[in-house]
Parts: structure tokens; C-alpha cells; sequence
């Protein structure tokens, strides 16, 4: 029998995010239900023990959809509707937000993205520790309320990754760049490879690592693609033109053998790819920021779009005391670095910040 004292979470679809989904959660202490529209697959996960059972009830405090983009909304909305009344908080992990959260109005749902994953698939390359260093990426709306984010941001915490707030409109055109357009190029260099070593066989055995790193994620389950990229059409449409203009300028440059234009960008590209942030700051290098902010809807989104705008990664958030009546205080953990430079659009937006 599961202990009172257990928290209860449900996971929607136990593919690989969300069978490791539910590993970490029950590893933290969770008592974890699920669900699958494959009974074979529900069965797997009684019988290996990622889930204790199948049935969500309103003692629930949590539940999170892994299921292709395009049915995450219909399943949010009516997960909340079954469960009016009770601590339940909702998230998904799907790769495109925008249409998802325009689709769930429910303050007691914030759209979610887990920046992990891994070329096995299903329940069977499912593992506790996927999360663990991941950017999550969280998208809080004018609806959503301090203490529900909170909350979340402290259990995706509790599993090891490292959460991002950003708006949903945002998230989804910059993961067309970070995400969804790299996997279609893996994809399609893959697939070149492949048809030249049908008249060549040695070609893939000549693959180095390069060519490895570059193609890792083409072995992918493909079949949670379609969903994302129709979702995400214009933005990933919009950098496949400009990717394509980037390729059309190398071509010439090699047309007209110009060393001085391929030198150029491979240079630039160097040195974009060695600024690549590192997954996670230690302890000494963050600054505590509080925030004092009215019990008003949408000030937390006021907050994290001003991060996200200033490229300023909350790295931790509570709530300092109770938001309740006129006012209360955010505890926000970010970049030393950057620290003065988050406060000064926050005062300018008209909150009080105290530096720690």
C-alpha cells in the first residue's frame, strides 16, 4: 500500500520522455500512475515497476502528457475538467507550445519542454536520469500564478534539470533553430549517405565522428515529428530559408574558390560554437534576486519574458512568502553575470528588486 505521506503524480503516454518521466519521479519519492494507448506498452510498465498503477484519482498533485503535440491539448483539457477540485497542476513535454497553450486556458496547466532525449525508443530506453543537466523549458502565461509555477519549477528541480522560462511564442521559434531544424538536417544527411553507399558500401564504414555527432539524432523515433514540425511550420519554413541562403553563399564561395568568404564563416561558426553556455552554473557564480510583486494576474509572465528577452536564465524561483491579498516576493536565482543587468529591467518595469 502506498504511503499517505507520498506524493501522487500521472504520466500521459510512456513512450521514452515519458516512461523517464516517470522513473525520476518515482525515484524522487513519487508514487507514479500512467497511461498508454498501448496496452502492451501499460503492461511493460506494471510489470518493470516504472509505474505503480494505471488509475488517477483527485488525491493527485500532479500530472504531465507524453504524447505527440498534436493531442496534448485535447488530453490537458480534460484531465482538468475531470479533476475541478484538488492540487492538481498540469504539464506536457511536447516540442512546440504556442498552439498548445492558446489551446489549454487552465491557470492550473504550464506548457513544458524537456531538451533531452536519446536515438533508443520506447519504454525501453527509458532511464531515471535523462533529465538530469537538460534544459527544461517552461512557458507561464498571464494566467499562470506564481505558487503553481513555483511549484513545478521545484519538482523539475528535484529530477535534475535545469529549468527555462521563456513565452510559448518564443520557445517555439527558437527551438525551430535548436531543435527542429537539426533533426530534419540529420535527417537529410542520413539519408544522402545512405543512398551513396548503396554504390559505394565503404562510404558508412569511412563515417568518422563528425559525421557520427552530426547524424546521432536521425535514429530517432520518428514517428513524434510530424506533429511537432506541422505544429512549427512557419518558424521551422523560416529557417529552412535562411539555411538555405547560408548554403547558396557557400556554394559560390566554392564555385569561385574563395577562401577569404569559406574562412569567414567557418571562423564565425567557431567561434559562435565555443560560446555555447554550459548546461548549469555552480552555486557561486548565482545571485539572489527579490522581487516584490502585486497578486495581479500575469506578473510572473511579466518577469520570465523579461528574462527571456534579456537572455537571463532564472535558475531557481520560490515564492519568499505567501502571494496572497496585495503583494508578495519572488526569491529569483540568476546568472551572477547577469544580475544587475535583470534588475534594472525589472525596476524599469516597475517592480522592486533587492539584490542578495
Amino acid at each position: 500500500m502506498t504511503s499517505p505521506a507520498k506524493r501522487r503524480a500521472h504520466v500521459v503516454g510512456l513512450g521514452l520522455i515519458g516512461a523517464s518521466l516517470a522513473m525520476a519521479l518515482r525515484d524522487a519519492g513519487w508514487d507514479v500512475t500512467g497511461s498508454d494507448i498501448d496496452e502492451h506498452v501499460l503492461n511493460d510498465a506494471l510489470r518493470e515497476q516504472v509505474i505503480s498503477g494505471t488509475v488517477m484519482t483527485a488525491e493527485h498533485e500532479l500530472a504531465f502528457i507524453a504524447t505527440p503535440a498534436g493531442t496534448v491539448s485535447a488530453i490537458a483539457n480534460a484531465l482538468l475538467s475531470d479533476f475541478e477540485v484538488g492540487p492538481l497542476i498540469v504539464s506536457d513535454v511536447a516540442g512546440v507550445k504556442s498552439s498548445i497553450v492558446h489551446e489549454v486556458s487552465d491557470p492550473r496547466f504550464i506548457g513544458g519542454h524537456p531538451m533531452a532525449g536519446s536515438e533508443l525508443r520506447g519504454l525501453k530506453g527509458a532511464k531515471a536520469d535523462l533529465f538530469r543537466g537538460c534544459n527544461w523549458v517552461l512557458t507561464p502565461t498571464d494566467a499562470t500564478s506564481p505558487e503553481t509555477y513555483s511549484v513545478l519549477h521545484g519538482i523539475l528541480r528535484d529530477i535534475g534539470a535545469n529549468v527555462v522560462a521563456v513565452s510559448a511564442d518564443d520557445h517555439d521559434r527558437l527551438v525551430a533553430i535548436a531543435s527542429h531544424v537539426p533533426h530534419l538536417l540529420a535527417g537529410a544527411l542520413m539519408n544522402e549517405a545512405a543512398d551513396a553507399a548503396e554504390q559505394d558500401a565503404v562510404l558508412l564504414q569511412l563515417a568518422a565522428g563528425g559525421f557520427r555527432d552530426m547524424t546521432r539524432i536521425a535514429a530517432g523515433d520518428p514517428s513524434i515529428w510530424p506533429d511537432v514540425l506541422f505544429e512549427n511550420s512557419d518558424a521551422v519554413n523560416s529557417t529552412l530559408v535562411r539555411l538555405e541562403k547560408r548554403l547558396e553563399h557557400l556554394r559560390i564561395a566554392l564555385a569561385e574558390q574563395s577562401r577569404e568568404v569559406l574562412e569567414e564563416s567557418l571562423e564565425s561558426a567557431s567561434v559562435a560554437r565555443r560560446r555555447l553556455p554550459g548546461r548549469a552554473l555552480s552555486s557561486e557564480h548565482l545571485t539572489y534576486l527579490r522581487v516584490g510583486v502585486s497578486d495581479e494576474p500575469g506578473v510572473l509572465a511579466t518577469v520570465t519574458r523579461a528574462a527571456s528577452e534579456l537572455l537571463v536564465n532564472i535558475y531557481d524561483i520560490e515564492i519568499a512568502h505567501g502571494i496572497e491579498g496585495v503583494a508578495g516576493t519572488l526569491l529569483l536565482a540568476v546568472d551572477s553575470a547577469q544580475a544587475e543587468l535583470f534588475s534594472d529591467a525589472l525596476r524599469g518595469l516597475g517592480f522592486g528588486v533587492v539584490r542578495e
